[in-house]
């Protein structure tokens, strides 16, 4: 730090500060913050300045800096002579005639020689503060161990970043292997690999001059921590472990990684010989810390810590943090974003400050979607945020946010200057550069990031949405040539086609709108030429998706006209056909081998016998499923086999009525956790939002397996078999996920619910 220099102005102390290239003034409470802000101890910041750096009568600050420091001294107020009117200090006429004045003022105290700083504060007649910054955050769409691939969108990022002219970026959580390793956390490779990567970055000099926050796997006295990595201009200023890991629902982080229990402490790890060999550093900071510039500091949480009662944000808000940054790995949950917004607003209003989120996006190769929405608060409101859900690949977002605003917010709060007062002091880990832009880098162009509304999407858009980027994810990386689905005519297969229907309408229009991934992607697919633009979603379904009605003489005439009407709405390729003789031959060789033959129970057989038909035509249905979806491509004459889609609801699964190796059976379940409820919202949702008058044959039609022989005087009924209806299996799957009840609690809490619609009894059987 080149100079010091300060003065009053309503009672508020104003702090100039240089690094040698430009200065900026900054707002301070008292003489603590001076410290924090430049990085210096009381007792370091007596040796700079003398004992007459804390004497203040009221009118004067008298800031003494040693001798050897009053060339650069008198070069500062120099150029704050020379800024712009407004933004400079104007003392009796001219900043000029204050600095010969101070020039003039040599002194000795305490034996050493000093130089005297003396402006006299009810003479200031202008001082305009900003101290604007423009940060970034971002969403990736990063893979397990694609290495290369994460390196590139990472780099991507902090390019897009740096040309928006961004001081800070910041990336998802364990972004450089990705979220989704799993077991493979435990393997050597993915952490030196991890190494690998990050040399990469720190070696890359067009990442240089910009504050860089990215995430890995780092083993530590032989604990593996999830980190996040601070880097600067080829140089690690931190690397901060995360305290309190996922360990509940989806995630299993305590099997992989420990978290850091020493609240407020480092302790030195030393680096990885060639990674020393490309900072020239031999060990850095690791531990509970913040990163201290020249002009701010900065605080790190990680994902689960912001939903934890005692988030880390708090205190270092306290302890001066004015930018907390949150790298995430959250994944998508109906309604889910509303709660992260809540709590990063509730956050900024209680301690004040900027935070910025950023989250992996997309299908990192297993069952979760992460579902995006990078945003930037400050002060509680938002700034930016990126889209939920995309299939781009990076999207970044920055704003344009003001540290003065933050400093006036929390000042004019006593009760937390009281608790900032004892707050708990944490390490400082230096970041040499600044955040905001100098004062004599002073552009009048710059303009703070105005609040957003946020939207919310509704739960059926969410479906919409959500599951479709998850399936071109899952698609484009595993090689395949589309999607085959049984498509019976019923609600449950109409809802996942209508999924993979929006699908195609997404990546139809990044297409039509030049992405050159996505068109790479999907040219890959489809096997078609480098010219290849599809023009619509029905175009592009007739290349990717196969739908199927495989019937029998259970089969109704009405599923199979509203499958084939569907099929025609949304272009996919469809096979009508009928399994009656393939049924018939697994029955045929049970009678050879038996001499026995079985019959359905509404013609006198048994509920076994029932039941074991039944489960023919399902089985077979599983099996079918599979020899056309490695099959139709090739009787098409492509090269290329297909995923197989299935469609069972969350209230099938709970209440354990579906076949075992049936159509439930596939690669990939798109409305696994969703319930039959939200599912029929949904398909109304679709009917107008996506125009499909069809929809309406499926949403009043009845469920029915259609596995049994029907007649004028009986039709096979989901709800009748299961014994209770789809709204009261949702009512269950609430009870039992959210409230955590069992039967018998149950039974206690539907006596309140449904006690004037059922009786005791009933309710208890069901």
């Amino acid at each position: 730090l080149g100079t010091v220099s300060a003065t009053v102005c309503d009672a508020e102390l104003l702090c100039l500060v240089s690094d040698g290239s430009g200065i900026a003034w900054t707002s301070v409470s008292n003489i603590a913050d001076i410290e924090c802000m430049l990085g210096l101890s009381g007792d370091e910041l007596d040796e700079l300045c003398g004992d007459a750096a804390r004497s203040y009568n009221g009118q004067f600050l008298w800031k003494a800096v040693r001798r050897d420091r009053a060339h650069a001294m008198a070069g500062v107020m120099e150029r704050a002579a020379a800024a712009a009117v407004g933004t400079s200090v104007l003392v009796e006429g001219t900043v000029r005639r204050g600095v010969q004045a101070v020039k003039r003022q040599q002194l000795r105290l305490d034996g050493r020689d000093i130089m005297v700083d003396k402006l006299l504060a009810p003479r200031i007649t202008a001082l305009r503060m900003v101290h604007y910054t423009t940060v970034a955050t971002c969403t990736l769409n990063q893979w397990a161990l694609d290495f290369e691939g994460n390196y590139q969108r990472i780099r991507e990022s902090i390019l897009q970043a740096k040309a928006l002219n961004a001081r800070l970026r910041i990336g998802p959580e364990l972004e450089i292997p990705g979220y989704g390793c799993y077991d493979h956390f435990l393997e050597r490779d993915t952490v030196q690999h991890s190494w690998e990567v990050l040399g990469r970055l720190l070696e890359d000099r067009s990442l240089d001059g910009i504050l860089i926050d990215t995430g890995m796997p780092v083993l530590h006295r032989n604990a593996r921590y999830n980190c996040r990595i601070i880097i600067l201009n080829g140089k690690i200023v931190l690397i901060r472990p995360k305290l309190y890991l996922a360990n509940d629902g989806n995630y299993r982080e305590m099997r992989w990684f420990v978290g850091w229990t020493r609240l407020a402490q480092t302790e030195d790890f030393v680096l990885p010989l060639f990674i020393g060999r490309i900072t020239g550093q031999r060990s850095v900071m690791f531990g509970d810390a913040l990163i201290s510039t020249w002009d701010t500091c900065v605080g790190i949480e990680l994902c689960e810590e912001l939903f934890t009662p005692e988030s880390p944000h708090i205190a270092m808000s306290l302890d001066g943090a004015e930018i907390i940054v949150n790298s995430s790995g959250s994944h998508h949950e109906l309604r889910k974003l509303k709660r992260r917004v809540d709590l990063i607003t509730e956050a900024t209003l209680k301690c004040g400050g900027v935070y910025l989120y950023a989250n992996q996006k997309g299908c990192d190769g297993d069952r979760l979607y992460y579902d995006g929405a990078a945003m930037i608060l400050a002060n509680g409101v938002v700034l930016a945020m990126s889209s939920q859900f995309s299939i781009a690949d990076v999207d970044v977002q920055v704003a344009t946010v003001d540290l003065g605003a933050v400093r006036a917010f929390r000042a004019a709060r006593t009760s937390r200057s009281m608790q900032a007062a004892r707050a708990t002091p944490y390490p400082r880990a230096k970041a040499e550069c600044a955040l905001a832009v100098e004062l004599g880098d002073f552009d009048n162009s710059v303009r703070p990031t105005d609040p957003i509304a946020v939207r919310y999407n509704t739960p059926s858009e969410e479906i919409n949405l959500g599951p479709a980027c998850w399936l071109w994810d899952y698609l484009r990386r595993s090689g395949q040539g589309g999607f085959f689905l049984p498509l019976s005519g019923g609600l449950d297969s109409c809802s996942t086609a209508l999924i993979v229907h929006s699908m195609c309408r997404q990546v139809t229009e990044a297409c039509l709108r030049g992405d050159e991934q996505v068109l790479k992607d999907v040219r890959r697919c489809v096997g078609a030429g480098a010219d290849y633009v599809p023009e619509s979603a029905q175009e592009l379904a007739g290349h990717l998706f196969y739908t199927c009605y495989m019937g029998t003489e259970n089969s109704s005439t009405e599923t199979q006209e509203r499958a084939r009407h569907l099929a025609q709405t949304i272009g996919s390729y469809h096979v009508d056909l009928r399994m009656d003789s393939v049924v018939a031959a697994i029955v045929a060789l049970f009678v050879l081998v038996t001499s026995r033959t079985p019959q359905y129970e509404v013609r006198g057989g048994s509920s076994f016998e029932n039941l074991a038909l039944q489960n023919i035509q399902a089985r077979l249905r599983m099996l079918l499923s599979y020899l056309f979806a490695a099959l139709l491509p090739w009787a098409r004459g492509r090269q290329k086999s297909l995923l197989v889609l299935s469609s069972a609801n969350v209230d099938e699964a709970l209440r354990g009525y579906f076949t075992k190796y049936d159509c439930s059976s596939a690669d990939l379940n798109p409305i696994g956790s969703i319930s039959k409820h939200d599912l029929r919202k949904y398909v109304a949702f679709a009917r107008d939002a996506m125009e499909l008058p069809v929809l309406d044959e499926f949403l009043n039609a009845m469920p029915s397996a259609e596995l049994v022989p029907h007649s004028e005087s009986y039709t096979q009924s989901d709800e009748v078999e299961m014994g209770m209806s789809y709204a009261e299996l949702s009512e269950f799957g609430r009870l039992r996920k959210v409230d955590g009840c069992g039967p018998y609690s149950m039974v206690m809490h539907l006596l309140h619910i449904w006690g004037d619609q059922l009786t005791p009894r009933e309710i208890a059987q069901k």
